[in-house]
Formats: C-alpha cells, sequence, structure tokens
C-alpha cells in the first residue's frame, strides 16, 4: 500500500508553481501532475475547432469527447498529448495562455478534469498543482501550499520564458493579460482560485526557486520523520 501523501500546490498564473512543484517531485520521488496543462490542453481543441467560447455546453460536450493524458518523462517533465498528438509545447503559447481561463471557468470542463485529477492522485505520492488542489481535487492533501508573487514579477517571469523559446510578446501586455486571467479565476461561479483554509501561503517575488522547493521538501520530509 502506497502510503506517501499527496502534495497540492495552488496559486495565479506565472507565480512558479510548475517549476517548483516539479522540483518537489523530483526531489521526493513523487509524480508530478500539471492540472493547468489538462486545461490548456482542452483550450487549444476548442480553438483548433473554431468553438465559442462563451458556449459553456459544446466545451462541456468537447471536454468529455477529448482524450487527454499526461506522461512522466525519467527527466521529470511532463509530455501532454491530446487525442494522441503531442501538444505539449503548443499549449503554452500566448492564445492558449489568453484562452484558457474562460474555457477552465465552465463547470463541465471543471467536473470532467477534476475526475480525472482525483484518478490520477488515488495512489498518492502526487504532487499536484494548479489553481483548485487544496480546496476541491484533493482536501485531505497532507500539505497545501498556495505560491504567489507581485504581479509585475510573475509577468517578468513569464515574459522571460516566452523569450527563451523565442516568441516575442510585450511585457506590459503580458502584465494586462495576468491581471485579466487573474480576475476570471478568482471571480468564477465555481471553485474559485482562493487558498485552501489551511495551506501555507507563500510569497515567492523575493524569493529563489530553490528556496521554495526547500520550504516545502522540508515541510513533507519533517513529518515523515515525526510519523
Amino acid at each position: 500500500m502506497n502510503c506517501k501523501p499527496n502534495i497540492a500546490i495552488d496559486g495565479p498564473a506565472g507565480a512558479g508553481k510548475s517549476t517548483v512543484a516539479k522540483l518537489v517531485a523530483k526531489s521526493l520521488g513523487y509524480l508530478y501532475i500539471d492540472t493547468g496543462a489538462m486545461y490548456r490542453a482542452v483550450t487549444l481543441k476548442a480553438l483548433r475547432d473554431g468553438a465559442d467560447l462563451n458556449d459553456h455546453e459544446k466545451l462541456g460536450r468537447l471536454a468529455s469527447n477529448v482524450l487527454i493524458s499526461l506522461k512522466a518523462g525519467s527527466d521529470g517533465n511532463l509530455t501532454v498529448l491530446m487525442d494522441g498528438e503531442d501538444v505539449t509545447e503548443e499549449i503554452r503559447l500566448p492564445a492558449v495562455s489568453n484562452s484558457v481561463s474562460l474555457v477552465a471557468k465552465v463547470p463541465a470542463v471543471r467536473r470532467k478534469m477534476i475526475e480525472l485529477q482525483k484518478e490520477m492522485a488515488a495512489g498518492g505520492g502526487v504532487v499536484m498543482e494548479g489553481r483548485d488542489i487544496g480546496k476541491v481535487v484533493l482536501p485531505d492533501a497532507r500539505i497545501k501550499i498556495y505560491l504567489t508573487a507581485a504581479t509585475g514579477e510573475r509577468a517578468r517571469r513569464r515574459w522571460k520564458e516566452l523569450a527563451d523559446k523565442g516568441i516575442k510578446v510585450n511585457r506590459r501586455q503580458i502584465e494586462e493579460d495576468i491581471c485579466n486571467r487573474d480576475f476570471i479565476d478568482t471571480s468564477r461561479e465555481m471553485d474559485p482560485l482562493a487558498p485552501a483554509a489551511d495551506a501555507v501561503i507563500i510569497d515567492s517575488t523575493s524569493c529563489t526557486v530553490e528556496g521554495v522547493v526547500d520550504l516545502i521538501v522540508a515541510r513533507i520530509t519533517g513529518e515523515r520523520k515525526e510519523r
């Protein structure tokens, strides 16, 4: 029986959740699951199909019919498959980033993704990151982290990430897009973005990635030692 605890990491766009969660999982030998990638894959499918992102009924049917899977490589990186196609890079393009919050707020889409995410974490030993993990997907997670950072710093990180991939984007526009995503994520009717009541809130604005990772790993190893 797998007795490893699950770790939930939530937070807004650009807070560094993916980088931190991936390194925490690697350090502990856990499975890393990026739930945002799943919503991005649904969004990519909707954009390719020319779907109206305000048509919740159609988006719900699309989410039920598309096949999304995540495969972890030996290096800890995830490959995102949509109907068998590797869309790992494409789901990170600005067109998807600017639309994903509209798709992720659709109740039928959320119900389907949450169902899949719960199945993935059923065996324990998972580091799962997203926006509703600690409150909805893994409410019994042993460790819950809410990772945030100042809006300007989050925009800088996202701008650098895209620039490193050769994608030219306006930094001010990225900040506006992040503010818009924050508004949609925190005001949606179903599972709005907010820290779980028992989450540890970490502001990473002035922190190094390594510092945040060490803090989270220490909480896990400390609990395991006590037990």
